[in-house]
């Protein structure tokens, strides 16, 4: 019985090594295992920096620390600063990043253009908040800055086609434009509920603003969504096969907060934008008329202990705090820190209506000169919609804990 154990087991000894030389290992083909091991030798990594629904934010309010990430400025900063280390990738954008069609807004696509052509992105999607732009108004800009653009729209393709660390890459925005051989990402602002039943694609990036912490897996393809407002960049590192199968993946989230160093020629860029942006407001010499905002000193002929406890507050020092910041003739900063803005009888420049700087009380409680005509005319209710005209920016507004920092009764 001894001499059959040493006889068997002398028999496996010699045929393991057998085993292992001749054995085939399968190459892993799913989309989505969160390893990074190389199979056969097979694998290549590729990085997909992404962004989406930006909403026109060339750079982040900075009211208050929790709102103050994001920006053209530290995006390109933190990608010229680690492109070693990212390197290879690609860099996309899955659309509605452009704002409101308005004076300011066309200033700010132009912007954000132009930061998108110092940045190189590979490919940017033109969805529904481009679609808000005249063909007219964009066309000009696209062939100046050279920007790679699809888009479901006739006047533009529907895909690129490109290639990185030896793969062949088909990035579009028409769910049927899939390629066979070929790494095939697709750009949206269709909702997850709706895009996670198509099928066949490796990756869908998103412009929804829908916040996904992780990537969705559904039907082996990788969902991943644009950071709202850019505030984070999307970095999804793939390890992937010659043929465009994904044989792992991880992602992250990189913050752009006041710690990212900025890019010198996007800041430039945005310095001649505030330039501009500071052409719009009216123009100084125009008289006043039909003033229906009286500012805080009329309030203090009746109120005083009101206006006392109002200097107290941030709202009284309101203004000051876009002075330090560059920012006091930005229309869409002034009209949340003046009274009146935009509307008749209400701030319109330093010089001509210098009462009405700041929150004052009218702000909240609404124009004050029928009220002074006749006393028996109320002023407005402050209610909490009435704080989410402007806190809307702020994460953690809590209308009665907001409302006890500013009570004055």
């Amino acid at each position: 019985m001894e001499l059959i154990n040493e006889e068997l087991l002398f028999f496996l000894y010699m045929l393991i090594p057998l085993i292992m030389l001749f054995q085939t290992v399968p190459i892993l083909k799913t989309a989505g295992t969160g390893t990074h091991d190389q199979v056969n030798g097979q694998a290549r990594t590729l990085n997909i920096l992404y962004t989406g629904g930006v909403h026109g934010e060339l750079e982040p309010c900075p009211c208050s620390p929790k709102t103050d990430f994001g920006g053209v400025v530290r995006r390109a900063g933190y990608i010229a600063e680690h492109q070693k280390m990212l390197s290879p990738y690609i860099l996309l954008d899955a659309g509605n990043f452009l704002g409101k069609d308005t004076p300011q807004g066309r200033l700010k696509a132009e912007a954000m253009l132009k930061s998108f052509s110092i940045m190189k992105y590979d490919a940017v999607a033109f969805l529904k908040m481009e679609k808000e732009f005249p063909y007219s108004f964009l066309s000009g800009l696209l062939e100046k800055y050279k920007i790679p653009v699809i888009s479901d729209m006739p006047q533009y393709r529907q895909s690129i086609l490109t290639k990185r660390n030896a793969l062949n890459i088909n990035i579009s925005v028409n769910p049927m434009n899939y390629q066979k051989g070929k790494l095939n990402i697709l750009l949206t602002d269709k909702p997850i509920s709706e895009i996670k039943h198509v099928k066949g694609w490796n990756i869908i990036i998103l412009s929804t603003g829908e916040i996904l912490a992780e990537p969705l897996k559904a039907n082996g393809t990788i969902i991943v969504s644009g950071y709202p407002k850019g505030e984070r960049l999307g970095i999804l590192t793939l390890q992937v096969d010659s043929g465009g199968e994904i044989l792992g993946f991880k992602h992250r989230w990189q913050p752009l907060g006041k710690d990212i160093k900025e890019d010198i020629n996007v800041r430039k860029v945005l310095n001649e934008y505030d330039a501009r942006v500071a052409t719009l407001l009216k123009d100084d010499s125009k008289p006043l008329v039909n003033i229906s905002y009286l500012g805080v000193s009329k309030c203090a002929e009746c109120h005083q202990p009101f206006v006392e406890r109002w200097k107290e507050t941030k709202h009284a020092r309101a203004f000051s705090s876009l002075e330090r910041v560059g920012k006091s003739a930005d229309p869409e900063c002034i009209k949340c820190h003046t009274v009146g803005f935009g509307k008749k009888g209400g701030f319109h420049s330093v010089k001509t209506t210098p009462m009405l700087t700041n929150v004052q009380c009218e702000a909240c409680h609404g124009p004050g000169r029928e009220h002074v005509l006749d006393f028996s005319k109320p002023m407005q209710t402050v209610t909490e919609s009435v704080c989410l005209k402007c806190h809307i920016r702020s994460t953690d507004f809590n209308y009665p804990v907001y409302l006890e920092k500013i009570k004055h009764k």
